[in-house]
């Protein structure tokens, strides 16, 4: 049974311990950023998440009143434009042609609208395993990135990394957990909404594992 006194975006990160460090190190990633891997590889990976973005984006107007999602609802997160901007730099002018989500991919966007359209709670924490991770380990792999593929510095490429609406960031997500811990959830609802967080990442996971046996198949 859930020790329900615990804060809830404690809860969070504990309950999904393992399937994070399976995303973070699944095998695409690694050798993506230890360079056994192409830009190419990056591109198709930021393709990819145009479709997780725009599905989490596309109902930020509808939610930003919501009681539950609402109050993580804000505009200095939204990352499509910057995506945009990344994959027209990287795959040139006709990128939207290119533009084709894996299986794996339209399935966790799915998810999500399922979740903003029903679930509030279950929008929410799809919006914090993304939008926190991005604001966390993400600055890793701009970092990264920018080195291994000669990207300008937080520019082109790497913009979706990028948050300029964001002055302090430590600051900032110490407020969305605090965010976290005024959910409404009670019993029943808690298990089901973790449920949905370790969902998230396995999402990720499986996203990952499609691209690396795209890759793999291309060598």
């Amino acid at each position: 049974m859930l020790e329900t006194s615990t804060p809830f975006s404690t809860l969070i990160r504990t309950a999904t311990e393992q399937q994070h460090n399976e995303a973070e190190h699944s095998t695409f990633m690694s050798d993506l950023f230890a360079g056994r891997l192409g830009v190419e590889a990056f591109y198709r990976y930021t393709s990819q998440l145009w479709f997780v973005y725009e599905a989490l984006e596309k109902h930020s107007e509808a939610l930003a009143s919501d009681a539950v999602a609402g109050p993580f609802v804000k505009p200095e997160l939204a990352r499509l434009a910057s995506i945009e901007a990344d994959l027209a730099h990287l795959g040139g002018e006709n990128w939207r042609d290119e533009l084709t989500p894996l299986p794996s991919t339209a399935a966790y966007a799915a998810r999500i609208d399922e979740c903003a359209s029903e679930w509030p709670a279950g929008y929410v924490v799809h919006h914090y395993t993304r939008y926190l991770g991005d604001l966390s380990g993400g600055q890793v792999i701009r970092d990264t990135a920018e080195k291994l593929w000669n990207l300008p510095k937080k520019g082109d490429g790497v913009r979706f990394y990028v948050f300029d609406g964001i002055g302090n960031p430590a600051a900032f997500k110490r407020d969305y957990r605090q965010a976290l811990d005024q959910l409404p959830l009670e019993g029943a609802e808690v298990e089901r909404t973790l449920d949905e967080a370790r969902l998230a990442f396995t999402m990720n996971t499986n996203l990952f594992s499609e691209l690396g046996a795209e890759f793999s198949a291309r060598n």
